[in-house]
């Protein structure tokens, strides 16, 4: 991909708030075509509002696009939807994350956590592999996070049936090893095709993030928040790795504060990294838009 995201296309999940909108706001400046992705119409519309403004005119239009990510079928419509309206995606942005205190499942049987912060994006980026492999250069980017130290993947209770501790961070620290281990397994499986994928950790942001659970959380959240990066510091590394030429050449790696970094040795385990790909194909019975092995 050529330095810059001038007239590129970029799809952003998660673009309504926090680090997304930080994100979309600078990709925006920088003559992006940005396509924010959003649960609401109302939250979107006060996204592209801000977007706008702060490119102060100087950008594209901002598309909007519909999807609860926690549901397979509305992450396959959204994927349907971006190949129809769009010739080209040269960025695809999985930054959509969330995390739960309590153990759900969704509409398809999985666990809320799971289904949102790993598969959702597993799904999408393999549904528009070959679109982005035809706009080709082409890169992918994946919200991660320091969390995932200390964590493993637990391929024999994905769905959390036996414990769902620690108000559901456990959880979350699993689905951020899963983003780096997709990324490295994805990578390895675009290599050669024109089309990077890399992840990145953002840093301890006060974005608002956690503040769905509960009063106790709000508070807790809001008091660690005045020793926490402003989105604006937490979408640098994003920015970085959509927008410079210095990471044309990377795939399938790990960074922090605009620096390559080694993650967990579990989150360098390539076996696992198969394994969860094979893992989650079988989940979203996605078999047939899967990046060619």
């Amino acid at each position: 991909m050529s330095a810059g995201v001038s007239g590129k296309r970029v799809v952003i999940t998660g673009a309504t708030g926090g680090i997304g909108l930080a994100a979309a706001k600078r990709l925006g400046s920088l003559g992006a075509e940005l396509a924010i992705v959003a649960r609401s119409r109302d939250r979107a519309a006060r996204a592209v509002a801000e977007i706008m403004a702060a490119a102060g005119g100087g950008a594209p239009g901002v598309d909007v696009l519909i999807a609860d990510l926690s549901s397979q079928a509305a992450v396959r419509r959204l994927a349907d939807e971006i190949v129809q309206r769009y010739a080209r995606v040269e960025v695809l942005v999985n930054n959509a994350g969330a995390i739960y205190a309590t153990r759900q499942l969704t509409a398809d049987g999985v666990e809320l956590t799971w289904a949102v912060n790993h598969l959702a994006p597993f799904l999408l980026t393999t549904l528009l592999v070959e679109q982005l492999k035809a706009s080709a250069p082409a890169r992918v980017i994946t919200t991660s996070s320091g969390a995932h130290h200390g964590a493993r993947i637990p391929f024999d209770d994905l769905t959390a049936d036996r414990g769902y501790a620690g108000m559901g961070f456990r959880r979350y620290g699993e689905t951020k090893l899963a983003n780096i281990l997709f990324t490295a397994e994805l990578g390895r499986r675009l290599d050669g095709t024109g089309v990077t994928a890399n992840c990145f950790h953002p840093g301890f942001v006060n974005t608002g993030f956690n503040s769905n659970n509960g009063g106790l959380m709000r508070l807790a959240m809001l008091g660690a928040g005045l020793f926490a990066r402003r989105p604006e510091q937490g979408a640098e590394t994003l920015v970085w790795l959509a927008d410079s030429a210095d990471v044309a050449g990377t795939s399938g790696a790990y960074f922090v504060d605009r620096r390559q970094v080694t993650p967990s040795a579990a989150a360098r385990d390539l076996e696992s990294a198969r394994r969860l790909w094979q893992v989650s194909e079988d989940q979203t019975r996605a078999r047939s838009g899967a990046a060619g092995r």
